[in-house]
């Protein structure tokens, strides 16, 4: 299985950075070139009639602005084209995700016929005793998946049903506590992608499955 939301940043990650720096790259570049060309104006209508401003030096100044310009003109270039490759990484990572399976933050399971739900309960900590209860659409506790003690880390399980028919059931992970108590901690459930929505540029992307759409974010693992 492959990790989405890693410490590494992510491709999505990088596009949302790149738009929000480039409205303020465009207007500091804007800036600079009105300030130049101001400049400019200011010392031809200021310079003294009877010794007026070096050719050559006057010639220098808009060789320097016209560079600038190039420069401003490239990066423009430069940045566009970096945004479009990333929106394509994101459309290809989209892509490669219908069809398989992604455990999504949900405790809303369905079972089919002849499979199993599956999931996984991520742990920051080591416990004595972890469970996963299963509650039917009625919120009627049907079962229970004991699963023991466990280490800090990633911890996947499975359910069949038994004899219960197909349907939604409800998966609520929990850790037993110093006073035997039991405490729900967070849990993931597999659902089959059937669809990715891409936002703007590929910010704001939904993952559809047949469990309700989610964010990007809530994607724990693909597999």
């Amino acid at each position: 299985m492959s990790t989405i939301n890693g410490t590494g940043q992510n491709v999505f990650d990088k596009i949302n950075q790149n738009n929000q720096s480039e409205a303020q790259k465009a207007n500091g570049q804007g800036d600079e070139s009105q300030m130049f060309m101001k400049l400019m104006i200011a010392q031809l209508q200021n310079q003294d009639p009877t010794s007026p401003a070096d050719t050559t030096d006057f010639m220098q100044q808009i060789s320097s602005m016209t560079m600038v310009e190039s420069m401003t003109s490239l990066t423009k270039t430069v940045e566009s084209m970096s945004s479009s490759l990333l929106s394509s990484q994101a459309a290809l990572q989209a892509s490669a995700m219908v069809g398989r399976n992604a455990y999504v933050k949900t405790d809303v399971g369905i079972l089919e016929e002849g499979r199993a739900v599956r999931g996984m309960v991520p742990l920051e900590t080591s416990v004595s005793d972890l469970r996963v209860s299963v509650y039917d659409a009625g919120g009627n506790l049907v079962d229970a998946v004991n699963m023991g003690s466990k280490s800090a880390g990633e911890h996947n399980f499975a359910w069949a049903g038994l004899d219960l028919g197909p349907g939604k059931y409800r998966f609520v992970a929990e850790v037993r506590q110093g006073d035997g108590a039991y405490q729900p901690v967070e849990s993931y459930i597999a659902h089959t992608v059937n669809s990715v929505t891409l936002g703007q540029n590929g910010i704001g992307m939904k993952v559809n499955t047949d469990g309700g759409s989610v964010g990007i974010n809530d994607v724990r693992q693909i597999g």
